[in-house]
């Protein structure tokens, strides 16, 4: 029997033989073919690029009526990259200027795209498997291959790979593949978003287990704790199999809480609300109990388009949101582009680290025109609805003073143009970074809310790219040092009377929930399919509770620590969660 440890991006348990997916590598050489022919390899691309459409429009189609418009979108992304005229420009340019094959084309200029989402912040670079699908798709046409499939299975089975494409994804029968593990991956890649709309337990990010098991061997997914395990022996088979009936019967339980109140045993009311990047996903908060919007990233209306968006664009965006929400509210975080593509690609000297440089409010403050295009449009959608807007990566008070200043002058604009807005909205600010959070008591008196993204503050405490996976390891919001500076954070927002409210994903852990309460967060803001968990625990407990549990946190020395200590006490709470 052996136990590998991932991360679980699809909840779940799943008991099975394994099917191993075969890698598919395409070795394209570097041919040169005669000058007159390049025409004819340009007709063969564009000949594949058309079958490759048609493909993705049908899989779009198709997901669609299996899965929902929404994880059907995901595929915009891959016809966005095949419509895109740069990249096309690119194949072309490289086709007629080298005199290459189509093939050699393909596999060149899309390696180079994959190497710059690679450098992006990590839910940006988990797309890159999205490039390595388009690229398959197109040398599949080119070369004449049918990829592999899934759809012959016949038996229920776990499926482990290397890697596994949204498309493979998308394609899986959910009858007969019980559940996915993998050695690559992270939590926001369109494969583990396809896996959850599925409902396959998934776990990726394992390294080698493609390695460690074979063909027809049992194997174990627990989607829950990111565990996978080859070979069990029959204990832990039955084991798995109490924990399995007893999560279904956990899950049904959550049902009953959506209409609730977060309030803990001895009458404090916490706020739960919910992240979103597409306008619709506030609906899903809404199902899922939550109080409204808490973050609302706005980058995707840039992200794979080829024009920049307009003000109308934005607005459109902005005001579904506030029609779903009525008079919930509702914090519309700024763009924070910069370390993308999107940018990138634009740039005329593209940056070596730009996750540490032109990105977030920098780049806003840079690029006013853009930046006042989406502030006009959020004081216009914020008509009768309860809006905030939220600054993001401030490092400094000077940046804070001047994106409060470019409000202003927007507001000033519309009301000449007398232009119907909202002049009265909160402000406020992230805190992402040692340098706010150390500044925060500053800060605090000039902003009317803090909103602490725990993603990229452990990621800039502790100097720890989690996008790599030679050091993601030490990726952990256990670390004393991030817990010492939450917890100034939270100090400064009580001592100045200024909401502090929580939207990275320690905000959706459950096992940091008796924690983040113990320290003083009264508002958690976290992916939608988080907030019945995170409501369960808040209604199990009372506050003196939690605060015992941060003071005993507050004295450890070492993230392992508090990790073991933190599931001890959420095991103890909500003991329904966890197996015997």
């Amino acid at each position: 029997m052996k136990m590998k440890k991932g991360i679980g991006v699809s909840p779940g348990v799943a008991i099975a033989p394994a099917v191993i997916l075969d890698t598919e590598e395409f070795d394209i050489p570097e041919r040169h073919v005669p000058v007159d022919h390049a025409q004819a390899e340009l007709s063969r691309l564009r000949k594949a690029t058309g079958l490759s459409r048609k493909e993705i429009q049908d899989l779009r189609k198709r997901t669609a009526e299996k899965l929902g418009k929404e994880t059907a979108s995901i595929f915009d992304f891959h016809l966005g990259m095949l419509d895109d005229k740069l990249l096309q420009k690119k194949f072309s340019d490289t086709i007629l200027g080298g005199h290459v094959t189509a093939e050699y084309a393909v596999n060149t200029v899309l390696r180079a795209y994959a190497r710059e989402f690679l450098a992006m912040p990590k839910y940006l670079a988990d797309r890159v498997k999205d490039i390595y699908d388009i690229e398959r798709r197109l040398l599949r046409n080119l070369i004449g291959q049918r990829h592999q499939s899934l759809a012959h299975l016949r038996r229920k089975v776990i499926v482990l790979a290397h890697d596994v494409t949204p498309s493979q994804t998308a394609g899986m029968d959910r009858d007969h593949v019980l559940g996915l593990a993998i050695d690559a991956g992270g939590q926001t890649s369109h494969t583990a978003i396809v896996a959850r709309a599925l409902g396959i337990p998934a776990v990726v990010g394992l390294n080698d287990i493609t390695a460690e098991a074979a063909g027809g061997e049992m194997v174990i997914i627990d989607g829950h704790r990111g565990v996978v395990i080859v070979d069990p022996d029959p204990r832990t088979i039955e084991e798995y199999e109490q924990y399995s009936r007893q999560q279904v019967e956990f899950i049904h339980s959550l049902d009953a809480l959506r209409d609730l109140p977060a309030i803990t045993k001895d009458g404090h009311e916490i706020t739960l609300l919910g992240n979103i990047e597409f306008p619709s996903e506030a609906a899903t908060v809404l199902e899922k109990g939550g109080q409204g919007v808490g973050l609302y990233r706005t980058e995707f209306l840039y992200l794979g388009a080829e024009t920049e968006p307009t003000e109308e664009d934005h607005y459109r965006a902005y005001r579904q949101v506030a029609d779903i929400c009525h008079d919930r509210p509702i914090v519309i975080r700024t763009l924070d582009l910069g370390a993308d593509k999107y940018t990138q690609s634009r740039a005329r000297v593209p940056e070596r680290n730009p996750f540490l440089g032109c990105r977030s409010i920098r780049f806003c403050l840079q690029n006013l025109g853009m930046f006042k295009t989406q502030l006009r449009a959020i004081l216009r959608a914020s008509i009768g609805a309860h809006v905030s807007i939220l600054f993001p990566l401030i490092t400094n008070i000077h940046e804070l003073r001047q994106a409060k200043t470019v409000v202003r002058d927007v507001m000033e604009d519309l009301e000449e143009e007398g232009i119907e807005h909202r002049n009265d909205l909160p402000t406020g600010m992230m805190v992402e970074t040692p340098s706010a959070a150390l500044q925060c008591e500053t800060f605090a008196q000039e902003v009317d809310f803090f909103s602490v993204g725990t993603n990229d503050l452990i990621q800039y405490t502790l100097a720890v790219d989690r996008a790599n996976e030679r050091v993601a390891s030490l990726f952990t919001a256990a670390h004393p040092s991030v817990l010492r500076l939450l917890k100034e954070i939270l100090r400064a927002g009580q001592r100045y009377d200024v909401p502090v409210s929580c939207c990275g994903e320690m905000a959706a852990d459950p096992h940091f929930t008796l924690l983040l309460l113990g320290l003083g967060l009264r508002i958690f803001s976290c992916a939608p399919p988080a907030i019945p968990n995170v409501k369960k625990i808040i209604r199990s407990v009372t506050l003196e509770q939690a605060l015992q549990v941060a003071r005993r946190v507050m004295t450890f020395t070492s993230d392992k620590e508090v990790t073991n200590y933190l599931r001890v006490e959420t095991r103890r709470v909500l003991p329904e969660a966890y197996g015997s």
